[in-house]
């Protein structure tokens, strides 16, 4: 590392650091010619697809974006901000490491309502209403009650695999 004082290229590491969200490397340096002392925030370089959009368009990951669209939804919910940033976060880990270089717009939607689906079940349908442009009332009732099924077949998986687990694995038999 260039010491930013005197253009040195022999530098050491004091002491290091992950920030507060492990995301990074903060490292205390010291010159060895001219002693001064400096920091370095060492990150991962990592690319965000490009978000094609359903007219062909194609633009830059806008997390601001995706942000605003989940706080509406969730608007009025009881959801905590924290929530909200765990979400965001695992939806751009997911495009991280897709490996792709382009994603369609409407998979982003899907990652968002699989969070959503998980969060808050009416903040779900409200995305939903939005992101498939239900036209009436019957739309909502229908993913309202693909909904419901799909928290009972949940609730019973998750039913099956605790039940499992007080029998050390072994299925429980009637």
């Amino acid at each position: 590392m260039r010491c930013p004082f005197c253009q040195n290229e022999d530098t050491r590491v004091i002491d290091s650091r992950l920030t507060e969200d492990r995301d990074a490397v903060r490292r205390r340096r010291s010159c060895e010619a001219c002693e001064e002392r400096f920091s370095t925030l060492e990150q991962a370089s990592l690319k965000l697809p490009y978000v094609v959009k359903s007219n062909g368009d194609r633009e830059h990951y806008d997390e601001s974006k995706l942000a605003r669209g989940l706080e509406r939804a969730l608007e009025k919910r009881p959801v905590d901000s924290d929530e909200i940033e765990h979400i965001l976060h695992r939806i751009k880990h997911s495009l991280l490491t897709s490996g792709e270089r382009e994603i369609n717009a409407l998979e982003i939607g899907e990652l968002v309502m699989n969070e959503l689906r998980e969060v808050d079940q009416v903040a779900y349908v409200r995305f939903a209403s939005v992101y498939r442009s239900f036209q009436d009332v019957d739309a909502f009732s229908d993913e309202i009650k693909r909904l419901q099924q799909q928290t009972v077949h949940g609730r019973r998986a998750k039913r099956a695999k605790a039940q499992a687990n007080l029998n050390n694995g072994k299925p429980h038999k009637r």
